[in-house]
């Protein structure tokens, strides 16, 4: 039998875990996404998570972390610290089909006047996804910033490719998700935790 002091603590306990505020963990097309992730020696909290659908077909889901919360594009953009990016994907892709699209979304999100400083490291950007050759259903893929590094592009937890340095172009990357003419409107006021 348990004593009543064990037993007291015991309800306590259980009621304190209970009422406690549940972590953020988060569920988008059958994809469960961690409340916090580790990365450059910081914790990175879950900000929110969005689907991108073609048609009838979800192609990939996406979590973003970050140091802090943030609720729109400029404050993801400005948020300190380390960046994690990671998308997770539903269907096969051609490298060649995923660098279009992020050649297209870059474009659309980026002023003309800034682009011509990131053409060099699209390039490199699409030779490391091209040296890949498929995604494939199931792959994670990360796009993670590392401060003082760059971009890092991984593969099911592999680092590809060298890091690409610039602030300026991890934020036009980040636009394609949530910038002005996002990749899909949904996804991206699921990644603004809307």
């Amino acid at each position: 039998t348990m004593h009543i002091p064990h037993l007291a603590a015991t309800l306590m306990l259980t009621f304190v875990l209970a009422t406690a505020p549940a972590q953020a963990q988060m569920t988008v097309a059958g994809q469960s996404y961690e409340a916090t992730v580790k990365l450059a020696s910081s914790e990175l909290h879950l900000n929110g998570v969005g689907v991108r659908a073609v048609a009838i077909f979800k192609a990939y889901t996406v979590g973003l972390y970050l140091t802090q919360k943030a609720g729109t594009a400029d404050a993801v953009i400005a948020t300190p610290g380390p960046k994690h990016l990671q998308m997770r994907m539903l269907m096969d892709v051609d490298a060649k089909e995923f660098v279009k699209a992020v050649d297209v979304g870059m474009k659309r999100n980026t002023p003309e006047a800034d682009l011509s400083s990131l053409v060099a490291r699209m390039t490199r950007f699409e030779d490391t996804v091209h040296a890949v050759n498929k995604v494939r259903k199931g792959d994670v893929v990360d796009l993670d910033w590392l401060p003082g590094k760059g971009l890092q592009f991984k593969l099911n937890g592999q680092a590809r490719g060298a890091v690409i340095e610039g602030e300026d172009f991890y934020a036009a990357l980040l636009r394609i998700f949530i910038g002005d003419k996002p990749v899909d409107k949904a996804l991206k006021a699921g990644l603004l935790g809307a």
